[in-house]
């Protein structure tokens, strides 16, 4: 049967990339991307689906929670994939209040209108999907196992800590309610879309401005990098064969210290501009137009208050029980990365330009 899906943050990094995978793999269902747009959030991310009629768009806030069930009775929704969420770490360092106002309160809000909209005693199945992330989990040493379902959370920041509360609220409406939850806690995405404050899609657009690469401390933090499309088909996993109340850990098996990846981002652009002259025209500022590497743009700067060193995920239970198994490595998703900044640069400049 075709299914109704509200995904919040629809139009953020995540959330777009997963309307626009959900809309591709299964045309039938109706997809409602719900979002406040916010500074991460972009109409743009789902341009390129304007004339889909299965694809809906509300503007609207999490924390609404009238705004909420209005938008699920009137798309008669049956899933909820929840990604809207503050994420940026240095943000809720500077400003913790945003972080537990969307991340804690409004994830309270749409449980609460979950429980409204489905548990009113007809039976009917539905699905409230959780999207976390591994900094719940705290920080790993450089020995340990990457982190695994059961492990004990120790949040070291504020946006860790308000996601382990919301975290915590999904399994409490499960176990008192009975509302049908699963949740996914992912390792660091990138890939298409990604607003350019994060670590990635920052470096690539600092390149091709000529600006600095800042590396916090001596770049040796260590995280899982998980192409975006591949944490989608986790998430697909999850909602068409997950266990209810279960978390399912979605990661990439590929741990690469902070300091590599930005070396890594200069190479491979090092190599596009030798390759493709034409690129040295399009970004004048850029160091390899005027034949330098983009490693000289390398700076280290102070670290990051309550910077955890090392995050990493093991999948083995989602691979186990769901099948599930990144399609991309990570030289094949870099690749797909910067091809689709260079295509876009109408997409990052404004917003950088904001």
């Amino acid at each position: 049967m075709p299914r109704s899906l509200l995904v919040t943050g629809g139009a953020g990094f995540i959330g777009a990339n997963f309307v626009h995978y959900w809309a591709r793999q299964y045309p039938e269902d109706v997809v409602v991307a719900y979002d406040a747009l916010t500074y991460a959030g972009n109409r743009e991310n789902l341009a390129s689906l304007a004339g889909n009629e299965q694809v809906h768009f509300v503007h609207a806030n999490i924390c609404d929670q009238s705004s909420v069930e209005k938008a699920m009775r009137e798309f008669a929704v049956d899933t909820l994939v929840h990604f809207a969420a503050e994420s940026h770490v240095d943000r809720s360092i500077t400003g913790p209040d945003a972080f537990i106002e969307t991340n804690v309160v409004g994830t309270h809000a749409l449980l609460k209108a979950a429980r409204a909209q489905w548990l009113d005693g007809s039976g009917r199945d539905h699905r409230f999907h959780h999207v976390s992330t591994d900094e719940v989990y705290g920080s790993l040493s450089p020995e340990a196992p990457g982190f695994y379902e059961e492990q004990k959370y120790e949040p070291n920041s504020p946006y860790s800590a308000s996601k382990a509360a919301s975290d915590h609220l999904v399994r409490a409406y499960h176990h008192t309610y009975g509302l049908q939850v699963t949740t996914s806690n992912c390792s660091n995405n990138y890939g298409p879309f990604h607003f350019p404050e994060k670590l990635i899609p920052l470096c690539i657009t600092n390149i091709l401005r000529g600006r600095a690469l800042p590396v916090y401390g001596d770049g040796s933090n260590i995280r899982d990098w998980l192409y975006v499309e591949d944490h989608c088909r986790g998430i697909e996993k999850v909602l068409l064969g997950g266990t209810l109340g279960d978390t399912y850990n979605i990661g990439g098996n590929n741990e690469w210290n902070n300091l590599a990846i930005v070396r890594l981002l200069c190479e491979q652009l090092d190599a596009l501009f030798a390759a493709d002259a034409t690129l040295a025209q399009r970004y004048p500022d850029a160091p390899q137009a005027s034949g330098r590497s983009a490693s000289e743009l390398i700076t280290f700067v102070e670290d990051r208050a309550g910077h955890d060193w090392r995050y990493a995920i093991d999948a083995s239970k989602i691979s186990g029980e769901l099948g599930y198994a990144p399609v991309e490595t990570f030289e094949t998703g870099i690749a797909k990365t910067l091809s689709w900044y260079l295509d876009n640069e109408s997409w990052w400049t404004p917003l950088l330009q904001d």
